[in-house]
């Protein structure tokens, strides 16, 4: 009976550790976003040439060039086209990052692991059941708080308008929160998810959601 009772208790404590790793890490068959987006969009611009604006360090470099293709693959619902030479009328400009920032968690001590049946990681009391019928010693878990390391990853697009002083005309910038350092593996939801209900309202903040590809 103890051994039943020892044993159902370990993996459900295990479970609970689990769970709070998942409630973390998110579904692991979707992955959402926070998009911001500001526009001012030109109402004459189906059509039109735009072209990626590249910084110095962002020259001849194979990594940018990846995350651009990401970008194209995505731009559909702007309703531009990618100028083959010469100027065009949007400059399109791209910058991302994975800042780490620490977080805390909290999650259930395993006594098997830790300090054993009787440690102290149990912080038992009196009065709940004690595999021989109720009134005896129950063992509660105890919480303790985990440092982890949440990544920022974040793509943000910029367009400017050449035919109007080169104003800002379009500025999105989609951010996901991960556990691990996975930027180009979620960048291909980013790019869709900073055109997503393009061009949007001016200042809205929403949540998008997307299956993960398997």
């Amino acid at each position: 009976m103890w051994y039943q009772i020892c044993r159902y208790q370990k993996e459900l404590f295990r479970c609970l550790v689990l769970g709070s790793v998942f409630l973390l890490a998110g579904c692991a068959s979707t992955l959402s976003a926070r998009v911001t987006s500001f526009q001012q969009w030109p109402g004459n611009a189906q059509g039109e040439t735009y072209r990626i604006v590249r910084t110095d360090p962002q020259k001849n470099n194979l990594e940018f060039e990846a995350v651009a293709d990401m970008v194209r693959a995505n731009i559909g619902p702007t309703g531009l086209v990618e100028a083959q030479s010469g100027k065009a009328r949007f400059d399109l400009h791209i910058t991302y990052d994975n800042p780490v920032t620490k977080t805390w968690v909290q999650r259930y001590n395993d006594p098997y692991l830790n300090d054993g049946w009787m440690g102290p990681a149990f912080g038992g009391y009196y009065g709940g059941f004690s595999g021989w019928g109720w009134g005896g010693i129950y063992m509660a878990p105890s919480v303790s708080n985990f440092p982890v390391d949440i990544y920022n990853n974040t793509l943000t697009i910029v367009i400017n308008d050449n035919r109007a002083n080169n104003a800002e005309v379009y500025r999105s910038s989609a951010v996901n929160q991960s556990s691990n350092d996975n930027l180009l593996q979620v960048m291909p939801y980013l790019a869709r998810a900073v055109f997503d209900r393009f061009p949007g309202n001016n200042g809205q903040v929403r949540e998008v959601q997307y299956e993960r590809q398997r």
